[in-house]
């Protein structure tokens, strides 16, 4: 049987057409017989093929065998393939007739090709050792294996460390409850049927009665304590506070310093929480402007309400709260950490920030989360560019590429819009968001609504440039843009209450997306403060949940401001009659 198998058959008559005669040669003397074969022709590969099938038809089998295989599974017609080797060439019969590998064994390896793989390997381990060395130099020896993975993966591929990162926290939930807020100041009146919002004084303590382990704020101050009769809402919320750590909840502040009064931030460190003052002017001219909660990493509050009971009654404010959301909550719990990470003695901006600050979502890579039941992509923006960690959409490029998605309107309402730097000296041109404005309305023909704010501290400069802005509309350009101001009546008694009675939100709305923000659109809030914001995309979605989509619900509290009394239509008289006791 194992001759069969192996079989030297070359001896085995072999019949064939008439144009070859039956041969019976061993395989070296077809070697030596032939030397350069001329070539086959079609007929003769016809002829060298159908030999088992005729076999099979004249001993009648209905199986006929499959080719080069006997009954038993050894192969027959070797004849055939020696006479046929001959003709092909030389070549192939020496390739033949090489002694069968019965080991096993891989082949050695020649000469040419041992070389070759020596010098891959030296190659190798060569790059190794420089890329090992390079990192211990610049990075320090590695520990843990995932230390080095978290290395690599930010600097090779941003979404690796943050994906081995979030594991690691475990599964986050990703249905989340969604909130738009507002306070309306004292006097301020809306018709009846118009669009109202929970008010963020109800969310604020709705947050704070449910935390059960944690409360973590960014903000600019806080002055919740006062003792005008409208500012009760805020000592109701500073006591609430104050009663955290005697229920076991930890409350950590990250508040600008220094602040005009840090009584209310004193006192509360005084009744166990973790206050920690950054000094940002000191490290970036600038201020901490972000207004931001985190709650037992589940609950998250971003919106331009201050820690002020004025921002309760007294000025016009626009927030959101998210809930049950951890996804989201661990990634702003980042931003926290890092102006937290500021507020220690000594602190300063890192060239490149720590992996553990890494972002969770971005423009690229937005959350995947479900608001009301609403499919959405959220990321978090933040500014100034120095204050973004690896992965993190800068606040000024998530406010352009915002802009530059729409495809039918762009409705914005800001207490400041402009192209300069505010706080500044000299002050120079800066056009980024003013030129995003004309692109769209003039090149694209997307409707603009600009609404900004007219009170005691305006900046007279702003009316100017927004004429500039409004002038467009005229013929024989025709662009789409218009320019309002919105006005917050006031009572006596109410002008006499400092920084209040303004709209105060920083917000805006397109046909696709939603932004909630921190920052007054003007150069400074981009390129020296600390801002957040918030940017939902629900284009497409869907479901629909049982208060719409959120840019549904942010257009109709836009057009509810837009089409009241208290917003009116820019002109010239804007910049003599706002901003009295604003040095220009």
């Amino acid at each position: 049987m194992g001759d069969r198998r192996r079989g030297d058959r070359a001896q085995t008559p072999v019949r064939r057409s008439s144009r070859l005669r039956e041969i019976s040669v061993t395989a070296e003397e077809a070697v030596s017989a032939v030397s350069y074969p001329a070539p086959l022709g079609a007929e003769e590969w016809r002829e060298l093929q159908p030999r088992r099938s005729i076999r099979a038809h004249r001993s009648g089998d209905p199986h006929p065998e499959p080719e080069g295989a006997g009954r038993h599974g050894t192969r027959t017609g070797t004849s055939d393939r020696v006479q046929l080797e001959a003709r092909l060439g030389m070549d192939v019969v020496q390739s033949e007739l090489k002694a069968p590998n019965l080991s096993g064994a891989p082949p050695p390896a020649s000469p040419g090709r041992a070389r070759w793989l020596r010098f891959s390997a030296l190659l190798l381990w060569l790059l190794l050792l420089g890329g090992g060395s390079w990192y211990a130099v610049h990075h320090g020896i590695p520990g843990p294996g995932t230390e080095l993975l978290r290395e690599l993966g930010s600097d090779w591929y941003p979404g690796l460390w943050e994906g081995l990162a979030w594991q690691s926290e475990g599964p986050c939930s990703t249905d989340c409850s969604f909130s738009l807020l507002e306070s309306i100041p004292v006097g301020l009146l809306y018709p009846p049927d118009a669009p109202a919002l929970p008010s963020i004084f109800s969310a604020w303590q709705s947050l704070l009665e449910q935390a059960e382990s944690s409360v973590q704020i960014a903000a600019f101050y806080l002055t919740l304590r006062d003792s005008e009769p409208t500012a009760s809402q805020g000592r109701q919320v500073f006591e609430q506070l104050l009663q955290l750590q005697s229920r076991g909840v930890n409350l950590s502040i990250a508040v600008n310093s220094p602040e005009n009064s840090d009584r209310d931030s004193r006192e509360l460190r005084e009744a166990g929480a973790e206050v920690r003052g950054v000094d940002l002017k000191s490290l970036t001219g600038g201020i901490i402007h972000t207004k931001l909660w985190v709650v037992d990493k589940q609950h998250v509050y971003i919106g331009s309400a201050n820690m002020d009971w004025r921002s309760l009654t007294q000025v016009k404010e626009l927030a959101v709260s998210v809930s049950n959301c951890s996804c989201l909550a661990r990634d702003t719990e980042r931003i926290f950490r890092m102006y937290s990470s500021l507020g220690q003695s000594g602190a300063s901006i890192p060239e490149r920030w720590p992996r553990e600050f890494t972002a969770g979502s971005s423009k690229e890579r937005p959350l995947q989360l479900k608001l009301n039941g609403v499919a959405a992509e959220v990321y978090l923006s933040s500014a100034r560019p120095s204050l973004c960690a690896d992965g993190r959409t800068d606040d000024l490029a998530a406010i352009l590429s915002v802009i530059g998605d729409a495809r039918q309107f762009v409705y914005i309402s800001v207490m400041d819009f402009l192209p300069q730097c505010q706080y500044c000296s000299p002050r120079g041109f800066w056009p980024p968001l003013d030129s995003a404005l004309r692109a769209a309305s003039c090149g694209r023909g997307v409707e603009v609504r600009l609404l900004v704010s007219c009170w005691e501290h305006s900046f007279h400069p702003m009316f100017i440039f927004l004429e500039s802005l409004s002038v467009l509309r005229q013929e024989p350009l025709n662009c789409n843009v218009q320019v309002k101001v919105f006005h917050v009546p006031s009572s006596p008694e109410q002008e006499a209450i400092p920084f209040s009675r303004v709209n105060h939100a920083k917000y805006m709305v397109t046909d696709r997306v939603a932004y909630i923000g921190t920052s007054n659109w003007s150069e400074s809030y981009f390129t020296q403060t600390a801002g957040v914001g918030l940017v939902v995309n629900q284009t497409g979605a869907a479901g629909r949940g049982e208060q719409g989509t959120v840019q549904s619900q942010l257009q109709g509290v836009f057009e509810r401001d837009w089409g009241s009394s208290h917003a009116v239509p820019l002109s010239t008289e804007h910049s003599q009659s706002c901003g009295l006791h604003t040095q220009s």
